[in-house]
């Protein structure tokens, strides 16, 4: 395996062991998501398609609430203790929900069920932005190139357990024990938070902001893991003051908006064709499974090749290109079909290109934003995209357009989504060269001082 891993992705001995337990981590993050993923979208027909952007509306509500509370979290720990802090209370939510699901009667579950919508939609951008966080924590830029892609293949095998268990399962056990066993996966999922933590993945330097390249050398004075410290508002203070983390939230918001986009489309769809609860929960882990199986295709095949090669601007710009050709499509033949492929296509080169890229954007900022302004804008920020496209599909709606007419509408957002993308690429090239420049620096002039003394 060790073999593999060195030959698949230039895996080095330091980094086997912080990359298993990270592999552990995000198959038991993604797999407990993707079991409740095909509930939360099945409870969301049943509360009715044309009310589905009241529960966008909600969820970022949630965001900006939820946003401060965990900075403060942040703020006063070491990432041992609040990450697997902030996924223990979301096990404990699944179990709620459970009994609750258990206990309600059908004339309330479509309640239970918005309320379940929104909890999903923001467990999922928590829990996966919180394991994203301490992955470009751990691993540099460098790092990042060869070993996200691994790390988001670890992922995909994480969907498709889940989804596969939930489409073949739900019949046989229902959402109640479902729930219960996503909670479990979560519980695996804390355990695999403290094993990261304790192995240093690279040589404990500098980077080019002063602050420890890696962050398991933070300690405070007794020699324990320090907290990050900062302000409780940091997370969304920083990003207003800097025009690097303002560019990744318009890369965020415009990817956001139109993922809505194409997701009411498909909601809109399963109403239309399915009118069992059951079917419409399969119809939607089917669609996850064949996305992941080919998604997992494209993280160990391509994902760290085309990131070596082409570097993160050009990697970047893959999925806003492909975004401008897919919606062009549908513009010219809007077909069920075409809409189908769309999707299918857009979520693979997401999830198997776009999203560790994207992460490599954090790699080269400090350690204070890389926790609380990563969290802002993968949560606030990523919600406050779906707010304006939820809205945007309810408003092009009322005014009649179908397929083609929301397409037409999103060509122009995919053209200004591929710029904004080339030039946060090529800034994070540009951030990374000089960290890496400053920490050679560094090490020559320590190696020069050894020898001196």
């Amino acid at each position: 395996m060790n073999d593999a891993l060195a030959r698949l992705a230039g895996v080095r001995p330091a980094e086997r062991a912080p990359l298993g337990w990270s592999l552990l981590l995000v198959f038991s993050l993604l797999a407990a998501y993707y079991v409740i993923r095909p509930i939360r979208d099945e409870m969301g027909v049943l509360g009715g398609v044309e009310n589905l952007q009241w529960l966008f509306s909600a969820t970022l509500v949630a965001m900006l609430v939820l946003n401060p509370a965990f900075s403060a979290l942040v703020r006063r720990m070491p990432r041992e203790r609040f990450v697997p802090l902030a996924y223990l209370f979301f096990a404990a939510n699944l179990v709620v929900f459970a009994a609750a699901f258990e206990a309600t009667p059908a004339a309330y579950e479509p309640w239970i069920g918005r309320v379940f919508f929104v909890w999903t939609s923001v467990f999922n951008l928590f829990v996966v932005s919180l394991f994203w966080a301490l992955m470009v924590d751990v691993f540099d830029s460098e790092q990042g190139k060869r070993l996200f892609g691994l790390l988001a293949a670890g992922a995909t095998i994480g969907a498709i357990f889940g989804s596969s268990s939930t489409a073949s399962l739900v019949g046989a056990l229902g959402a109640g024990r479902l729930m219960l066993a996503s909670a479990a996966l979560l519980l695996v999922s804390c355990g695999c938070v403290l094993a990261v933590s304790r192995r240093p993945a690279k040589a404990r330097r500098r980077g080019a902001g002063g602050e420890p390249a890696d962050a398991s050398a933070a300690t405070g004075a007794s020699g324990e893991p320090a907290a990050i410290g900062g302000s409780a508002w940091a997370g969304l203070t920083h990003v207003v003051r800097s025009p690097y983390l303002l560019a990744i939230c318009g890369y965020m918001l415009l990817f956001s908006i139109t993922s809505t986009l194409l997701y009411f489309l498909q909601a809109e769809i399963a109403a239309q064709q399915f009118h069992e609860r059951a079917a419409r929960t399969r119809f939607f882990a089917s669609i996850d499974l064949a996305v992941n199986v080919a998604t997992l295709l494209v993280q160990l095949l391509l994902t760290g090749r085309v990131l070596r090669r082409f570097g993160v601007a050009r990697t970047a710009s893959i999925l806003p290109a492909m975004s401008v050709a897919g919606f062009g499509a549908l513009v010219i033949a809007p077909a069920v079909a075409v809409l189908v492929a769309a999707q299918f296509s857009r979520r693979v080169l997401n999830f198997g290109l776009a999203r560790p890229t994207r992460e490599l954007f954090f790699t080269v900022l400090s350690r204070e934003d890389k926790y609380k302004a990563k969290n802002a804008i993968d949560t606030v920020v990523y919600r406050a995209g779906d707010q304006i496209g939820s809205w945007s599909y309810a408003a092009l709606a009322w005014a009649g357009l179908g397929i083609a007419g929301v397409a037409l509408v999103a060509v122009p957002l995919s053209f200004a989504w591929l710029g904004v993308s080339w030039w946060v690429g090529r800034r994070q090239e540009a951030m990374a060269a000089r960290a890496a420049e400053s920490a050679s620096a560094l090490r020559t002039a320590t190696a020069e001082s050894a020898d001196a003394a």
